[in-house]
């Protein structure tokens, strides 16, 4: 036991001074030697987890998101949906899918989870709070997103926005990230209405010549 929280803390103090690639290699030998001296599922799993941060600190994020995927379906197995630390690797999950631009995945689960959190956690918990950030994010930032994904987006941070300044304050983290994204939502759905209307001119123009 004493080697196993050795090793966890000098892990850490690696990463705390971004020796990543020194941490990096400090975590996996020390998930093979839980794993060799039969750890439980939940011990691995965190272990498992702090590795992948330190995939994603080191710009490896297609590993780190192999490990998040099998993190999240552990907990759902091990804790089931409704506990606070799947709802968790499921935010981590759908975070690092959005920024890997698979947009629709972080949707798809985040459609799932969300409901979830509110209602184990409630409307106005942080982790709410932030999975309706991700989702927004995750419908804003698509390429692909029609002007009724940007019109949610918009809503959702609206709404967001309103519970997180009522519950947090105006100051809190949280606050002023999703206050971030909805400027950013807004800027983009009006980008798209702007391009719409150029497009129903250009169909004017051309009935007109006709």
């Amino acid at each position: 036991w004493a080697r196993k929280f050795a090793m966890t803390l000098l892990a850490n103090g690696l990463s705390a001074v971004d020796h990543h690639e020194d941490s990096l290699h400090v975590q996996e030998a020390e998930l093979s030697m839980r794993r060799r001296l039969g750890a439980s599922e939940g011990d691995l799993l965190v272990v498992q987890g702090n590795l992948a941060g330190t995939y994603n600190q080191l710009g490896r994020h297609e590993e780190a998101l192999s490990i998040k995927r099998d993190v999240y379906f552990g907990c759902l197995r091990l804790n089931g949906e409704e506990h606070e630390a799947t709802i968790i690797e499921a935010l981590n999950y759908a975070m690092t899918l959005a920024s890997l631009q698979r947009f629709e995945e972080a949707r798809s689960l985040l459609r799932r989870t969300i409901s979830v959190a509110r209602r184990v956690l409630g409307e106005s918990h942080d982790l709410t709070l932030n999975m309706r950030k991700t989702y927004a994010i995750a419908l804003y930032c698509d390429k692909g997103a029609t002007l009724d994904d940007l019109r949610e987006s918009v809503t959702t941070l609206e709404d967001a926005k309103r519970i997180a300044r009522r519950v947090l304050g105006g100051e809190h983290p949280t606050t002023t990230e999703i206050e971030w994204h909805l400027q950013e939502a807004l800027r983009a759905h009006e980008t798209s209405d702007d391009e719409t209307l150029d497009v129903s001119a250009q169909e004017d123009d051309a009935d007109d010549i006709e």
